[in-house]
């Protein structure tokens, strides 16, 4: 039986809009049809399809005018951003560049009585579920290597970016993509469980919460498919006494505020020398104290509602928790915050990490700053998180900045910058953040399975 999925507005709560979900037959002949066109795929030179990719990401490009308002009206991104395509194509080419080396055979050793080398084989059939937050760049990282490499592509997107996966798949397939070989499918979540229990899929790839990635590798759990999860962090940000403060405050509060707080790797906690903490305060409230909070589709607007009144709910309660155990809250609420996903974004002091607000993730415009006297305390109040996304460190002293990094329990450790994927690294995470890593060469190694050969020559 189907049930209907509905994308609520941010901006007004009208449903903007809606489908129905496979039913379960419809979801198993969907996940085979995606194994039948498999082989042939893969079959497919690696030019071939390295060139059918890229071809579906310009499509993608030229529809950006009619995805930016989209985004908008689906999620609440200010449309003054101009939507994602800059870091979707980035990052498909990225990985379309470096496929040849990164799927090469691993040479082992030949002469004149052995041929020993590793290929690099594809899973099959793999599952994409990606999140809201920014919908075709995360969905981007995996589906553009998972088709390079030879698998097929099953994408789930969330409700709350409904269109998303309609408009890539649409696109793929005007460029040339099989229609069976990349399919935008509408699940509930007990048919994507029942699936991967029955072993429909060969890998599957999950971004968002932890409940979520839990969800995953329990119906995953005795099938032996390999599950890929990305589960959101409460990522630091460290500002050491001889850090360049106004780059420090300018990129750490951006990291914390852009996209309404809803990064993955955004900053949600930010630990500042005391020599510098209290410029560091006064510059930040003044730059929050600068946003425009509005309808994303007024081009004036620099802080869009949250996506759903829920997260915002849980924001308000986060804060407003923190406030009553003694943090203070720096900014005054905004004349345009509604009480529903129209929310003031907030810095808050005083804060200890007994609060809901420095230790779950937030996921919405808020961040805590705390004063620290040495890197010791630092390295230890990073590492009191159960996430282990990012963290964001700023010095002018690259060795000690590595020194720092290497007792950081984290996937990625930045010097003077946050927030961003450089598709050259492995995005990747430790503990509740969890496992698996995409992009990069170690992104190909993921999506695809190592298979040895041992092949002794004929002597006569």
């Amino acid at each position: 039986m189907s049930r209907s999925l509905k994308c609520i507005s941010p901006i007004d709560g009208s449903v903007f809009a809606e489908r129905e979900t496979l039913s379960r037959e419809e979801a198993f002949e969907a996940a085979g049809k995606a194994r039948a066109a498999q082989v042939a795929w893969s079959e497919r030179p690696l030019q071939e399809r390295v060139d059918l990719v890229i071809a579906g990401v310009a499509a993608v490009g030229a529809m950006n005018d009619e995805i930016v308002p989209e985004l908008a009206k689906m999620m609440g991104r200010p449309v003054r951003y101009g939507g994602e395509f800059g870091g979707f194509n980035e990052r498909a080419s990225h990985m379309a560049k470096i496929a040849e080396e990164a799927l090469a055979d691993i040479r082992a050793g030949e002469d004149e009585n052995f041929l020993r080398y590793i290929k690099r084989i594809p899973h099959g059939v793999v599952l994409v579920v990606a999140p809201w937050n920014y919908p075709y760049m995360t969905a981007i990282n995996t589906v553009a290597p998972a088709l390079i490499a030879g698998n097929t592509v099953l994408l789930k997107h969330a409700t709350q970016t409904l269109l998303v996966g309609e408009r890539m798949a649409n696109a793929f397939h005007s460029a040339g993509v099989p229609q069976d070989v990349f399919q935008n499918v509408y699940l509930d979540h007990d048919t994507t469980s029942e699936l991967i229990s029955a072993r429909a899929f060969d890998f599957v790839n999950f971004t968002g919460s932890v409940g979520g990635g839990k969800a995953m590798e329990k119906a995953a759990a005795g099938t032996f498919t390999g599950v890929g999860t990305e589960l959101g962090g409460k990522d630091p940000g460290y500002v050491m006494e001889d850090a360049d403060l106004d780059a420090a405050v300018d990129t750490l509060i951006d990291g914390a505020m852009f996209n309404s707080g809803q990064c993955c790797c955004g900053i949600e906690r930010i630990y500042v020398h005391e020599s510098l903490y209290d410029a560091f305060l006064e510059k930040a409230v003044a730059i929050v104290n600068g946003y425009k909070l509005g309808n994303p589709l007024d081009a004036e607007t620099t802080i869009g509602p949250m996506a759903n009144v829920r997260f915002a709910d849980e924001v308000r309660a986060q804060i407003a928790e923190a406030v009553e155990a003694g943090a203070v809250a720096h900014i005054e609420t905004f004349a345009e915050d509604d009480g529903g996903a129209y929310l003031t974004p907030q810095i808050l002091t005083n804060v200890t990490h007994d609060m809901r607000v420095m230790r779950e993730e937030s996921f919405g415009p808020v961040v805590g700053i705390m004063k620290v006297s040495s890197d010791e305390e630092a390295i230890q109040l990073m590492n009191d998180s159960d996430f282990g996304l990012t963290a964001s460190l700023w010095t002018r002293d690259i060795d000690r900045a590595v020194r720092v990094g290497d007792r950081i329990e984290t996937g990625t450790v930045f010097m003077n910058r946050a927030d961003y994927l450089d598709p050259g690294l492995c995005w990747t995470g430790c503990k509740d953040t969890g496992r698996g890593g995409g992009l990069s060469a170690i992104g190909y190694h993921n999506l695809t399975r190592p298979k040895s050969y041992h092949l002794k020559k004929a002597t006569s």
